[in-house]
Parts: structure tokens; C-alpha cells; sequence
């Protein structure tokens, strides 16, 4: 008996298959919880009010104007203050305010998830990694 050459495949590829699987099953999940749901609301409410449309478009031609300045040496300290204020401006907004907040909430928990999954690997991404031609 011999194993066809796609059948040893398919036992290879078996885990990367199921990790595939309990990947698309995690993203499932992470839609039902109440910290995406939160930020699903914010993000709605955020986009479908065109005044505060209307400060976000105002404050990216403002930021697109100071990194071109920036760029020829030309930004000047008022240019920043200027930028900040408006982006300060921008977060005082009760519904820009909100979706910040739940935006943190949600990546603080994608990071919790994110760290109960790397935790079995023993691998620091954070931290410097050997190699041949390190020192």
C-alpha cells in the first residue's frame, strides 16, 4: 500500500488547514464582542455625520499642508500649534471622542488576544533577535 503523493499532502497541510479554520472561527467571534460592537456604533455615527465629516476633511488638508511643509523646511512652530489645535478641536467632539475611545477599548482587546495566542509560541516579537551577524 502506498500513499498517494496528495493524500501525505493533505496530512501535511492538515494544521496550517485547521489554524486557517480556527483563524476565520476567531474573527467570527471578535465580530460578537461587545468592544467591536461599541466601535462598530462609533464608527457609524462618526461617518454618517457630515459636520463632522466636514472637521475630518477640514484637519487632513491641514495635516496634508503641514507634512508638505514639514518636508521643504518651511513648517513653521505656529503651523504646528495651528494643526494641533484643530486636531484638539477635532477629539472635543462628544462623537469623535466616543469612537477614539471605543477604537482603544477594541485594540486594547485584540492585543490581549494577541498576546493569549503568541503566549504558547515563546516567541518575544518585541525583542531583539539573534542572528549571524550580531556582535
Amino acid at each position: 500500500m502506498s500513499i498517494d503523493s496528495s493524500e501525505a499532502e493533505t496530512e501535511a497541510d492538515h494544521p496550517a488547514a485547521r489554524a486557517t479554520e480556527l483563524a476565520t472561527e476567531l474573527g467570527e467571534v471578535i465580530t460578537e464582542l461587545p468592544a467591536y460592537q461599541d466601535f462598530l456604533e462609533a464608527k457609524e455615527a462618526v461617518e454618517s455625520d457630515e459636520e463632522i465629516q466636514e472637521e475630518v476633511r477640514e484637519f487632513e488638508q491641514l495635516r496634508e499642508e503641514f507634512m508638505l511643509a514639514r518636508q521643504t523646511g518651511d513648517a513653521t512652530n505656529e503651523d504646528l500649534r495651528e494643526l494641533q489645535e484643530a486636531q484638539q478641536e477635532l477629539h472635543d467632539i462628544p462623537e469623535m471622542a466616543e469612537f477614539q475611545a471605543a477604537q482603544n477599548r477594541l485594540e486594547l482587546s485584540l492585543q490581549e488576544l494577541n498576546e493569549t495566542i503568541s503566549a504558547p509560541l515563546e516567541v518575544d516579537f518585541g525583542g531583539k533577535a539573534g542572528g549571524c551577524c550580531e556582535d
